[in-house]
């Protein structure tokens, strides 16, 4: 059996319970880190019904700006999964109250792990951190894990894509002043769909959730980098296994999908819905932000495609996702399951 201990911040998120279910199944002892003491019970519950190594795992409450409590918990840990970050369905009136805690936290985490002679943290970033904040003449190439967001600029950010990439180059930063034999990977996913597992779910999940509950007369033109929760797991745990991932960027994505082609994979598997596939004119979606908060944030990517380059993952870690079809069918799948929707 695996004796391996591993620190996972974030368990009661979509990707960290997906996350811990993984660990736990391949034999790994999980210490799932939350803020929130009362969440124990409902997670164990609901991370019980995919893995039979209940047993292995265990909770411990603590927030990523007490920088204390992680000089305790990285104690006697392999390797830490930091996949704790804030994620706000709606914009913060402050910027700020996304970057500090983002960056902060990080740092918390790393500075523990250094210290008590953790081998290797695998931090979740985002490809936030990659393809934003760039001139119109940027947004023509195709972006790798050796690009960066500009996140000096205010016009093609937002708040929450300016967090991703601080945090991440705090990092990275850290890393290259550290002289202990602490290794980094970060992993950068897209739009996260697949399987929810309670009603407390990934904000990506809305994509298809808006979709499916009518709420929208019709979609703005607006794509994104799609990748299935189970597929990012999977990298998360070859990210800590396998040793040439160690200094590594990863973006993991399994394509680009639309609003309508996501509305016309589910129109396929759920005829009977009303599902929009007209799309919204530009200036439609802005005003239509208005009354639909959760729109707001996505809106800087009216009339542009951000395209990435997927394969680097796939070639050194020999990782190989789901569809974006397998993961849009699932989360919607899922979302009737749990009464999200009926």
């Amino acid at each position: 059996m695996n004796n391996k201990r591993i620190l996972l911040t974030g368990i009661t998120g979509f990707l960290g319970s997906h996350t811990a279910i993984q660990l736990l199944n391949k034999g790994y002892e999980v210490v799932g880190t939350l803020q929130n003491k009362d969440r124990i019970n409902s997670i164990r519950e609901i991370i019980s019904r995919k893995t039979a190594n209940i047993d292995k795992l265990s909770f411990a409450v603590a927030n990523l700006n007490d920088s204390a409590i992680w000089f305790e918990l990285t104690k006697n840990i392999d390797c830490v999964h930091h996949i704790a970050s804030p994620f706000p369905r709606e914009l913060p009136k402050h910027e700020n109250d996304l970057i500090v805690p983002a960056k902060q936290g990080t740092l918390n985490v790393l500075k523990a792990a250094s210290a008590n002679n953790v081998k290797r943290v695998v931090m979740v970033s985002s490809v936030a951190a990659i393809v934003y904040g760039k001139s119109k003449d940027e947004l023509n190439k195709v972006f790798d894990e050796s690009d960066w967001t500009d996140e000096t600029s205010d016009k093609d950010t937002t708040p929450y894509f300016k967090s991703k990439a601080i945090a991440e180059k705090a990092a990275w930063e850290f890393i290259k002043q550290n002289n202990s034999n602490l290794k980094l990977v970060t992993v950068c996913p897209g739009a996260i769909l697949g399987p929810v597992l309670e009603n407390d779910f990934g904000t990506s999940a809305n994509i298809v959730i808006k979709i499916l509950d009518g709420s929208s007369p019709a979609l703005p033109k607006i794509g994104f980098d799609v990748i299935d929760v189970r597929s990012v797991a999977d990298l998360l745990i070859k990210a800590m296994e396998i040793p040439k991932a160690a200094g590594n960027r990863y973006i993991a994505s399994s394509g680009y999908m639309t609003f309508k082609e996501v509305a016309m994979i589910l129109k396929e598997q759920y005829p009977s819905k009303k599902i929009p596939t007209a799309e919204l004119p530009n200036f439609a979606a802005r005003l239509f932000s208005i009354f639909e908060k959760s729109l707001k944030p996505i809106l800087i990517e009216l009339g542009i495609k951000r395209k990435t380059e997927i394969t680097k993952a796939q070639k050194d870690l020999q990782w190989k996702p789901l569809s974006p079809k397998a993961a849009i069918l699932a989360c919607a799948e899922s979302v009737f399951e749990n009464g999200i929707l009926t």
